[in-house]
């Protein structure tokens, strides 16, 4: 695959991006994030995060099952955006 060819189109994070983390150490999809910031675009990753993965897997002779995806962190709690709203305007 040529290393010009984007794998996270929200931040326009190449497959030579890639390559480069994994060179440096990465061998888990939060690993390949912290690097390049790929999957923290506008899809979080709903789009790129299994190429990283498979990626990875190649690059390391690992089970692609094996490659540990990123992690997500939830909001503690909901709140309506009216409410932050209200306080803006205060």
């Amino acid at each position: 695959m040529d290393r010009d060819v984007i794998i996270c189109r929200c931040q326009e994070v190449t497959y030579g991006d890639i390559l480069d983390a994994i060179a440096d150490g990465a061998t888990t999809v939060e690993g390949v994030k912290k690097r390049t910031r790929a999957g923290m675009g506008l899809c979080q990753g709903k789009t790129c995060q299994r190429l990283v993965q498979k990626i990875i897997a190649e690059q390391t002779g690992q089970n692609p099952a094996d490659v540990k995806p990123a992690t997500f962190r939830v909001p503690v709690r909901p709140i309506r955006m009216g409410i932050m709203e209200a306080e803006t305007n205060e």
